[in-house]
């Protein structure tokens, strides 16, 4: 078989089926060109969910007529000369109007500023006649309907018409938060209008219009530089997490792009903050050398590749634990929100399926072996009323906490309370009031109350110490009198016994005894009173997840996350008033104490104010 070449048409059509995959990527396509060309106002209408109809309207520099001819050919560009180092547009190939010309009815009219007249060329099939007169406002307008009508079988892979649809305000909404200072209008027969009017240089108030102003308020900026690249942008508070990862966005020198890398960091600068399944918020946007990034990797240019990725990753994850933590000790403003919906007339409960599903948690919970990770995802309110005995802090421990000595266990239930505390603007989270159904500890601030989940909170406070202990040396360790024999399948004593001599820096010691059996003896002094079997037997599950883990500070991480969880104030212990306080004063300086190791909030602030509503005042 001979080799011949291929005609203008059919090349066209191939480089279509990368670059314009959907309706949404077209749209991609033609508002970047609008961005390149310095435009403030872009409309975009759609119809059919893009299929039949989308045009995009701006008010940028303009096309003369020699320009409108050159535009519809395939690698006629005016935003690159010959060096792909140095890209600072968003398109650079010069292969989008004759790829979408390919495969639709095309028509793109056009006038520059300084001009009389317009002019208008239309494409169909990648059949191109030649610019005609025009009126046509400055700027460009870019039609493009019947998409896919001379690849019929590209249609066939295309979703429904609410699914295009919803792709194509995504792609909106993502130049929206790259170009604040551009206004966006979104409209069409199969829509309701979207209009984002431009903010200028305001980036938090672009955020708020495509986020939702929820996320104002719950927002840490981001500041950052390292060597070349710097990072700038908003992160949410570990409890404003969402259900998917669609509330994560990249920019990168302007650029909208789903990069691996980018993403894989934003999440695990969250690790053991957000519960798994759950996916934190955030917005950042990175500037640095053209020469040091490659976008050139893919004709729809989603995917960059970094000179140094390991700069880039540690730069990420370094910069947003850095502001969580100066942040401080932060509650999603959205719990007091769900509370105050609770509150009002009219509010129902979950329905009957939903309350199944709380009681087979439930159940779970009631089981010692149960962990807490193996059900990462809870309904709000959820108690893990697991019940291991109570582990007391020990107030020898030189690495513990002093706040941490205050939680001793009370000599009985009719004892009096200790004397009151008043609130001040030293203390956010106020002065302990009461113990309602002895487990939250309701609070009063000087600008409203708090509600605070004590296992919960405790637990992360248990969980901080324990790392910060494991940064400097081995972990003390209380010997047990006697040893607890602790009896298990020999697959799960084999799968944990591996991890012995890492295990004993967090003081947990043990060995074998027989072939189904551990010997415990020796558990971590920070825990106190602790139930060395079941512990011994979640770490067994999970031991099978840490061959996988990232390197031995993760696997010991998450070791002390699991140690943390059993040696915390249980649901249903009554603490007394200094008790409470002291747990208020730890977690006031411990940071991320905002959530607990699986990422649930400790704690929901409700202002003076939102009260006051309640009552109608």
């Amino acid at each position: 078989m001979s080799i011949r070449q291929l005609s203008e048409t059919v090349i066209n059509q191939i480089a279509a089926g990368e670059v314009i995959e959907r309706p949404a990527s077209a749209a991609k396509e033609l508002v970047e060109n609008a961005l390149d060309a310095g435009a403030t106002r872009i409309e975009i209408a759609t119809a059919g969910g893009g299929k039949a109809l989308l045009r995009v309207t701006d008010n940028g520099s303009g096309m003369s007529r020699e320009d409108l001819a050159l535009a519809v050919r395939r690698h006629c560009t005016s935003k690159i000369t010959a060096d792909l180092t140095d890209i600072r547009t968003l398109g650079f190939r010069g292969e989008a109007l004759p790829s979408i010309g390919s495969v639709a009815r095309l028509s793109i009219s056009s006038r520059t500023r300084e001009a009389g007249e317009g002019y208008r060329i239309a494409l169909e099939g990648g059949r191109s006649g030649e610019p005609e007169p025009a009126p046509v406002n400055a700027g460009t307008i870019v039609e493009v309907r019947d998409l896919f009508f001379a690849t019929p079988a590209r249609l066939k892979f295309l979703k429904t018409e609410r699914a295009e649809t919803g792709a194509i305000t995504e792609v909106v909404k993502r130049m929206a938060l790259a170009f604040p200072a551009t206004r966006f209008v979104l409209s069409g027969s199969d829509r309701s209008t979207l209009e984002l009017p431009a903010t200028g240089d305001d980036r938090l108030a672009r955020i708020a219009q495509v986020l939702g102003r929820d996320f104002r308020a719950n927002a840490i900026e981001i500041d950052a530089a390292r060597e070349d690249v710097t990072l700038s942008g908003f992160a949410g508070v570990p409890t404003f997490n969402r259900g998917n990862s669609g509330h994560l966005y990249a920019f990168v020198n302007g650029r909208p792009v789903q990069d691996r890398l980018l993403l894989g960091a934003i999440r695990a600068a969250y690790a053991e903050t957000v519960p798994k399944g759950r996916y934190p918020v955030a917005v950042l946007w990175f500037s640095l050398d053209p020469a040091l990034v490659d976008v050139n990797v893919h004709p729809a240019k989603a995917d960059v590749r970094f000179r140094d990725p390991a700069l880039v990753r540690g730069l990420i994850v370094g910069a947003i634990r850095e502001a969580l933590t100066r942040a401080g000790d932060r509650s999603s403003s959205t719990g007091a929100d769900a509370m105050l919906r609770a509150f009002r007339p009219g509010f129902s409960p979950e329905p009957a399926a939903a309350s199944r599903v709380y009681r087979g948690d439930y159940e779970r919970a009631t089981n010692a072996q149960w962990s807490p990770q193996q059900s990462p995802y809870r309904p709000e309110g959820f108690r893990e009323e697991a019940a291991p005995r109570f582990g007391e802090m020990a107030t020898g421990f030189a690495e513990a906490p002093a706040g941490f000595a205050g939680f001793a266990t009370p000599s009985a239930r009719g004892e009096e309370p200790g004397p009151a505390v008043q609130p001040s603007p030293d203390h956010p989270l106020g002065a302990a009031r009461a113990q309602v159904h002895e487990n939250y500890i309701v609070a009063q601030t000087d600008t409203g109350l708090v509600i605070v989940d004590q296992h919960a909170a405790h637990e992360r406070l248990v969980y901080e110490a324990l790392r910060t202990a494991l940064s400097k040396d081995r972990l003390p360790s209380q010997m047990l009198l006697i040893p607890e024999i602790v009896d298990m399948p020999e697959e799960d004593c084999d799968r944990l016994m591996p991890f012995a001599d890492e295990l004993a820096r967090l003081g947990l010691v043990f060995e074998r005894f027989g072939p189904g059996a551990l010997a415990v003896r020796e558990t971590p002094a920070l825990l106190g009173e602790v139930d060395a079997a079941a512990l011994i037997r979640q770490l067994a599950d999970e031991a099978g997840e840490w061959e996988t883990a990232d390197g031995l500070r993760a696997k010991l991480e998450s070791v002390a996350a699991t140690m943390a969880c059993h040696g915390s104030v249980r649901s249903g212990r009554r603490l007394r008033v200094d008790e409470m306080n002291a747990l208020l004063r730890q977690m006031e300086t411990t940071p991320g104490s905002g959530q607990c190791n699986h990422g649930r909030p400790t704690y929901i602030e409700l202002k003076l104010a939102d009260i006051e509503r309640l009552f109608g005042r």
